[in-house]
């Protein structure tokens, strides 16, 4: 079991750390342009993104969950049919956000605030990167797929290829042309296009037998698509949520002041470090889980997710310990402003608990997508975040100003791995 799980948890991780770094890359170019209004454009504008394009993970979660309980079954047919299901969705929703974006962009504007200097800069961003959206939520749809198939290493070899692309164009738009944010913006469209075109071919080179013809009244059956939207609609609200948290995180941050957002966005840079890490092992639950309920294996399925929340501990406590010792160099690397610097050793420790507080959210995450018990999903994250995150927030911030932030972060991600466990034995566990 724990050659199963690390066989696919490490090329996750790699795929899932690859991430943050590319943030990392982006905040620490713009941080040394000498303003923090960069960093907040960067900010601002990858708020919008996060909620836009995470908000369609339910493409990656849900096609990753149905694939492994077909390849469980061994049903063949049902993993071609799925693979075209999530494409065509992800293609349309695509066009709606290029059709739409113009509204939405004053809409998100309108409830992120930020300062006007910052705004110019985050809209300039938002015009350039929405074009990305067809190549995005395409590779959403693939990378779910991939990994139903118990194959991680082409999402890894994917996302290496797609994030030093990216990092490439940064250099070169930024210090060879002399842009700023919308370079960065450019270089993530590029990247993302470039990522489509190696992910078909690897589909063609390595899944061919999967691409086959259907008649569009068998790819779009009608009581498969109500499983599937049903699913995946439940998914979306809880990503939502959870991307509410986060934008509404850096909201109040904004009103606080320039100082105050540039701070908290070099501190979460951290936490997305862990999570796409802790995430490593979900996608891994994702895959292993599911494929035992497809196969109707019981003693398999309670076996594996024991022994991811072995791996769950243990990466939270090699975190804590990593974040302590590291946070000043990473600051360090992240800044060259004294007084941001200086602001962020204010809530240090907050960054250190982290992990503590927050891998068992994740690992839940991966086995209840694993058997696409979504409902319980929505339900958790509608509590955690209605009824602890912003309770908590609203009685500390007339006490403790920025720190009722982190806080209500922590807080969150405690009560979402409670309920999650609370609610295991009805939605996760199954009789033979």
């Amino acid at each position: 079991m724990n050659r199963q799980i690390l066989r696919l948890s490490i090329p996750n991780i790699i795929t899932n750390i690859t991430v943050p770094l590319l943030g990392l890359v982006d905040l620490a170019m713009m941080g040394h342009l000498g303003n923090p209004i960069f960093i907040g454009a960067i900010a601002l504008g990858g708020t919008i993104f996060n909620i836009i394009y995470s908000g369609f993970g339910f493409l990656r979660m849900g096609t990753s969950g149905f694939t492994a309980q077909a390849f469980g079954a061994k049903q063949k047919t049902e993993i071609s049919l799925i693979l075209y299901r999530s494409l065509s969705v992800g293609l349309l929703l695509a066009m709606l956000l290029i059709l739409l974006h113009y509204p939405i962009q004053w809409l998100a504007f309108q409830m992120l605030g930020g300062s006007p200097e910052v705004t110019l800069l985050a809209r300039e961003y938002f015009f350039i990167r929405i074009f990305a959206a067809p190549a995005t939520l395409s590779l959403y749809a693939l990378f779910g797929w991939f990994l139903g198939l118990q194959n991680a290493k082409i999402p890894m070899i994917l996302a290496i290829a797609i994030n030093l692309m990216n990092i490439s164009l940064n250099f070169v738009f930024i210090y060879g042309l002399g842009m700023k944010s919308d370079g960065v913006a450019l270089a993530s469209v590029l990247a993302q296009y470039s990522g489509l075109f190696l992910a078909i071919v690897l589909l063609f080179s390595k899944y061919k037998v999967y691409l086959k013809k259907f008649a569009l009244d068998i790819v779009f059956q009608m009581e498969a698509l109500k499983k599937f939207f049903k699913v995946n609609a439940d998914i979306f609200i809880r990503t939502l949520l959870l991307l509410f948290v986060l934008a509404f995180f850096t909201s109040k941050s904004a009103k606080m002041g320039d100082d105050i957002l540039a701070v908290n966005t070099l501190l979460f840079q951290f936490f997305f470090i862990f999570s796409y890490f802790a995430d490593g092992f979900a996608y891994a639950g994702e895959a292993l889980v599911g494929k035992a309920k497809g196969a109707g294996d019981k003693g398999l399925f309670k076996q594996t997710i024991r022994y991811l929340f072995y791996w769950g501990w243990g990466a939270a406590i090699s975190f804590l310990l990593l974040f302590m010792l590291g946070f000043n160099p990473v600051m360090h690397i992240l800044t060259n402003n004294e007084q941001l610097f200086s602001l962020a050793q204010q809530y240090k420790y907050w960054i250190v608990l982290l992990p503590l507080s927050s891998f068992a959210a994740f690992i839940w995450d991966g086995i209840y997508i694993g058997v696409t018990a979504s409902k319980a999903m929505r339900n958790s994250m509608i509590a955690a975040s209605l009824l602890i995150f912003l309770p908590s927030y609203y009685i500390g911030m007339q006490f403790i100003g920025n720190h009722s932030l982190w806080l209500a972060l922590h807080l969150f991600m405690i009560s979402r791995g409670v309920f999650l466990w609370w609610l295991r034995k009805g939605a996760v566990y199954f009789d033979r």
